[in-house]
This record gives structure tokens, sequence and C-alpha cells, in this order.
């Protein structure tokens, strides 16, 4: 189960666990909200996010934190990084990070600033939440649920 142990959400909540839930639905292939999601999932629709609906639904934990040096277990994560800073380029935040290689050097550094001028956000060369948010200006794509939908958070 990619979300053990959540508590029911109803109508009202919020909090962290408020926030997992959007990290999850914003992960699906067509984010959409809870009872449209219901639905498609062939569950009771009834908007509260219970067992059943925890189950179906992709892990909503934290994206990591990835900087300079960051390795191991999030290569994958940084691989998926700079393909979508790479694909994502031409003419938008003008910096590659220069292969795909799952390091994040220099170059990925650079090129993770040159997209935090571009969103808006920050520009420290370190992904983190507010990276993670920043639009990529199609149908709702974030840099998180661009990179999320190609690896499997563990």
């Amino acid at each position: 189960m990619a979300n053990p142990g959540q508590p029911t959400i109803r109508r009202g909540a919020e909090g962290g666990v408020v926030r997992r839930l959007q990290r999850a639905l914003h992960r699906t292939p067509n984010p959409v909200q809870v009872k449209l999601f219901q639905q498609a999932s062939g569950l009771t629709v009834d908007g509260i996010v219970g067992p059943q609906t925890w189950a179906k639904l992709p892990d909503g934990g934290p994206m990591p934190l990835l900087k300079e040096v960051s390795g191991g277990a999030v290569v994958p994560v940084v691989q998926h990084l700079q393909q979508v800073l790479t694909n994502g380029a031409p003419g938008k935040w003008l910096t590659t990070p220069q292969g795909i290689d799952g390091k994040f050097g220099p170059h990925t550094k650079q090129s993770v600033e040159a997209f935090q001028a571009w969103g808006g956000v920050k520009i420290d060369g370190i992904v983190g939440d507010h990276t993670w948010a920043v639009s990529l200006a199609a149908a709702d794509a974030t840099l998180e649920t661009a990179v999320g939908l190609g690896f499997v958070i563990g």
C-alpha cells in the first residue's frame, strides 16, 4: 500500500495529511478531485478519503530534497529531473544539466537555478517544495508531477 496508516479525511480537514492527499492526487495520470478519482477507480463516490481510496492512490509522500551531490537512493529522481530540465529547456530556462546521469553535479545545479529563475522561486539550486511546485504551464503540470510520474517514490 502506497499510503499506509493514513487517517480518514473528510471535508474541512487540514494539515499534513491533506497535503499528502493533494500530492497523491497530483501524481495520478489525470489529476482530479476526490469524487472524480473515486468514480474513475470504481469506489463509492462520497468524497471521504478512507482506507479504500488511500489504497488506490499513488504514494502521497513528499518529494525528496535534491541538491548538489544528491545520489544513492534518489538517482532515479535526479535522472527524471534531468530529463525534464533537458526536454523542457529549449526557449524556456535555456540551461540544461548537460546529460542524464543521475548525478546532481554543477551542471544540474546551474540548470535548476535557471529553472528557478524562470519559475519565479528562490534561486538556490536546491530542489525543495517550492521548486517542485513550479508550474510547467502545460495541462496543470508541475515539476513534481512531470518527474513524479516517471518513477515510484519509495
